[in-house]
């Protein structure tokens, strides 16, 4: 569905900005607990602290000194991760896949030397990649095995699951979907696809990329309405204990597949966009407000997950 007019906007409980961050962001998510979400390194040790599913972290550097070491403890491994904590739209994120002697390969084949390494490490501690240009943390995470599921549905990168989670209670999901036109990330802003996911049944509803239909991946050819999100009964009982987490009550959960582990959390978010409309062709502003009415809103995970589902769950189309 395709709103053109703020008529229909409204008519469909569409959530706008302004309300989003006065109404929802502001109420509910107290300023101490943001600390929790925009720094990566943080949400990892919240998150394995409440024993979630989540990469390994594997090293952090935190001082230039520290970066002479940091190869002694990348001689372990021969693939991870490295990334900048405070970083956005996946700037500062080297992916290392494999060993070639001394040097290290990207998915590319590409190699890359312990130099580089260093000096990749030593730029994100510079700020290079964090908002504002602010010093950071590198971290070293264990590599994501993504599931092949979802090779059709990609070009050169790997989707994601994210869940809007209101008061603990997921409220609506979509699959980020990456293409040549994203170039390989995950980002709708840049030209990923969104697919609307029933909270239901783990099944597409909509797909929209730059905020229109689409029926196919514009790179693969792959047809939304035959997508299926596994272990989707682990996905949101994941999602929604990330409001025990992190104390906030609006956020938006990052889940990826790891083809061994399964369902992960990766990213935490305190400011979810609202593309999560388009790609279901409806609005958030009932589902929150629902919530917002629940006389006895205190329910464990398993029962804030059933009782969305059963409140918010659809038919998938097709």
């Amino acid at each position: 569905m395709f709103f053109t007019t703020p008529s229909k906007l409204r008519a469909h409980g569409m959530l706008g900005m302004n309300r989003r961050n006065v109404a929802y962001i502001s109420r509910y998510n107290n300023r101490r607990f943001y600390p929790l979400v925009d720094n990566k390194l943080k949400t990892k040790l919240v998150a394995e602290k409440a024993r979630a599913a989540t990469p390994r972290l594997l090293a952090v550097v935190e001082q230039q000194h520290q970066v002479n070491r940091l190869q002694q403890v990348l001689e372990l491994y021969s693939e991870f991760v490295i990334k900048p904590a405070q970083g956005s739209q996946g700037k500062g994120i080297l992916v290392i896949t494999g060993r070639d002697g001394d040097h290290y390969l990207k998915p590319s084949g590409e190699r890359v030397s312990p130099a580089e390494i260093s000096r990749h490490a030593s730029n994100i501690l510079s700020g290079l990649y964090s908002l504002g240009g602010k010093p950071d943390v590198a971290m070293v995470e264990s590599l994501v095995h993504f599931d092949h599921v979802f090779d059709e549905f990609s070009h050169e990168g790997v989707p994601d699951i994210r869940v809007i989670i209101f008061k603990g209670f997921p409220v609506m999901a979509m699959m980020r979907c990456s293409t040549k036109a994203s170039d390989g990330k995950a980002n709708l802003h840049q030209g990923a696809v969104g697919v609307g996911i029933d909270l239901a049944s783990g099944k597409a509803l909509h797909a929209v990329q730059h905020d229109r239909p689409v029926s196919h991946h514009p790179d693969t050819g792959a047809h939304f309405a035959t997508l299926q999100v596994p272990h989707w009964d682990r996905i949101l009982p994941l999602a929604a204990s990330s409001y025990e987490m992190t104390g906030l009550g609006y956020i938006g959960a990052d889940i990826v597949l790891d083809v061994h582990q399964g369902p992960m959390i990766l990213e935490l978010n305190a400011r979810p966009g609202l593309a999560v409309q388009i790609a279901n062709g409806t609005g958030l502003l009932p589902r929150l407000r629902a919530i917002e009415a629940l006389s006895h809103p205190d329910m464990e995970v398993a029962e804030r997950v059933t009782w969305a589902v059963e409140q918010f769950g659809e038919r998938p189309a097709g």
